[in-house]
């Protein structure tokens, strides 16, 4: 990442189209960097809005990207929520192009230069510390994007030409381990240090948090890579823990929501395009989990939490789909208000990375029940007010998820229960450790939904109706195809890098970590 893209004019304008809600559609424009500048030009109160604009827009924060880029994926295809909407067809695998076109330019329009602006000046003019921070988040937004298409425009990204080659997902992944770590030795090395004072928006400068922050975005990508690349998962993830990770729900990484960057959810709850899924109310019923209602409100219609099965075809959507089913819980619904922090990476998906390393017999400090229950008690401490002696309860509890009286009879979509299988197969702990993770994580569906894709769990339900010929009822939806704006500014690129995947540029074609054998997935239930 040579060329700079380092003009103020360029920060100003990009600031000015945060506030207008605006992107580009032409990338070729994005990726030739105007006139450089000097620091001079640019203060610290200028370099520091950068970087939160890279913040919230990273996260995709606003209600459109939260909209289009969350709940018509992963949202859906995580199995949180489903699509109540007649006229959207994403829950029956439907991948338009308009949604992944605005996806890729709100990204490369808005995260992605400002980011690189951040990063390169910092490195320019020897703002180590500021620069190993931007780097850790570089790690973490396009961890994000690589996971949703595979290979990416990364390296190149700025170089000043209108074609663009991509980075192989494998090449991408092997980078993020790199630049972790070049940030994370300088990060130690002035561990007491505070960068871009209040305009960060996760941890207000607080390097020592970002340590350990930037150690659990390691472990996370490490066990993503466990099955393409065992070795170096176990040896990333080790490291990780070893160097300290997120231990306690205080250290939790989220987003800050203010009035003027509020939590998309907040905004479009409001559109009424969705409610619970079938598999969260089996789920978070049959285990009389306490989250249940600090994640959903009861249907109005029958004062009971009520959950729909994915994929239900335009001519089955009554209007009255909104008020027979669960929405989100009030803290997600007032509109026009800041609402709940973004998660990030929090306390409870540490300790479940931790339980399947621990679970590959990597050493992770402990043992996978241990780990698996901390899992838990995190999640629980986090958004419940139970006490221990009601937590303990849960953890020992041999509930189980439960059928559903729904129009399809649907029947549990597994067996497992709350209490650790300490004498189970591997694939049923690593099923329990994954389920309650699916659950802690909520409702961060971008990393539920690569998980479900990495390991098959939680099994879920099959869909009811697919509209895409390359997948079945039972199918998972892999990966979002390359976008129509690429194609048509970017060919030569859209080319090369459709030869870096295992298949054709369609939602069946898997990833470069997504390698477990599909023998070894259970199949969603009918």
């Amino acid at each position: 990442m040579k060329e700079r893209i380092t003009d103020r004019r360029f920060i100003l304008l990009s600031l000015l189209l945060l506030m207008l809600g605006a992107c580009t559609d032409h990338f070729d424009d994005l990726n030739t960097p105007p006139n450089q500048t000097t620091a001079e030009n640019v203060d610290g109160s200028l370099l520091g809005q950068a970087f939160a604009y890279a913040q919230y827009w990273g996260h995709f924060g606003p209600a459109s990207p939260t909209q289009t880029c969350s709940s018509h994926y992963g949202d859906i295809y995580a199995q949180y929520f489903t699509q109540t909407a007649e006229n959207f067809d994403s829950d029956q695998f439907q991948s338009l192009g308009r949604r992944p076109n605005s996806c890729w330019n709100w990204f490369y329009g808005n995260t992605a230069p400002q980011l690189k602006f951040v990063e390169d000046l910092t490195a320019e003019e020897g703002m180590v510390v500021q620069n190993a921070v931007a780097k850790v988040w570089r790690v973490y937004v396009y961890h994000r994007i690589t996971d949703f298409w595979g290979p990416i425009i990364y390296s190149q990204f700025g170089n000043g030409e209108t074609s663009v080659m991509y980075d192989s997902q494998e090449d991408v992944y092997m980078d993020f381990f790199e630049t972790l770590d070049e940030a994370i030795a300088v990060l130690e090395q002035n561990a007491n240090a505070s960068v871009f004072g209040i305009h960060d928006q996760v941890y207000e400068g607080n390097v020592g948090q970002w340590i350990k922050f930037a150690n659990s975005i390691r472990l996370r990508l490490a066990l993503r890579i466990s099955y393409v690349e065992p070795a170096l998962a176990q040896t990333e993830a080790e490291k990780a823990v070893n160097a300290g990770v997120i231990e306690s729900v205080n250290d939790n990484a989220t987003l800050l929501v203010t009035d003027n960057s509020a939590n998309g959810y907040n905004v479009i709850t409001n559109w009424g395009e969705f409610r619970m899924s079938a598999a969260m109310q089996s789920t978070l019923e049959g285990y009389d989990d306490p989250r249940l209602p600090e994640y959903f409100n009861e249907a109005s219609t029958s004062g009971e939490f009520r959950g729909l099965r994915n994929g239900l075809p335009r001519t089955l959507k009554p209007g009255t789909l909104n008020s027979d089913y669960s929405d989100m819980d009030d803290k997600w619904l007032p509109a026009n208000t800041p609402g709940p922090n973004r998660p990030l990476v929090r306390a409870a998906e540490v300790y479940f990375l931790r339980a399947e390393g621990a679970l590959r017999n990597w050493d992770m400090g402990g043992t996978a029940e241990e780990l698996y229950n901390e899992g838990i008690r995190a999640s629980m401490l986090e958004y419940t007010a139970a006490t221990t002696t009601e937590i303990d309860a849960y953890i020992q509890s041999m509930n189980t998820p439960t059928a559903l009286n729904d129009p399809w009879s649907s029947p549990a979509h597994t067996d497992i229960p709350v209490r650790y299988d300490a004498l189970g197969s591997f694939e049923r702990q690593l099923e329990q450790i994954i389920t309650q993770k699916w659950i802690a994580l909520y409702p961060d569906s971008w990393e539920a939904w690569s998980e479900r894709r990495r390991t098959g769990y939680p099994v879920g339900y099959a869909i009811l109706s697919t509209l895409n010929p390359d997948l079945g009822l039972t199918d998972l939806f892999r990966r979002v195809g390359f976008t129509e704006v690429e194609y048509a500014n970017n060919a030569a690129g859209v080319e090369q890098a459709t030869g870096l995947l295992s298949g054709p540029d369609n939602n069946k074609t898997r990833l470069w970590w997504d390698v477990k054998p599909l023998s070894a997935y259970p199949t969603p239930v009918d």
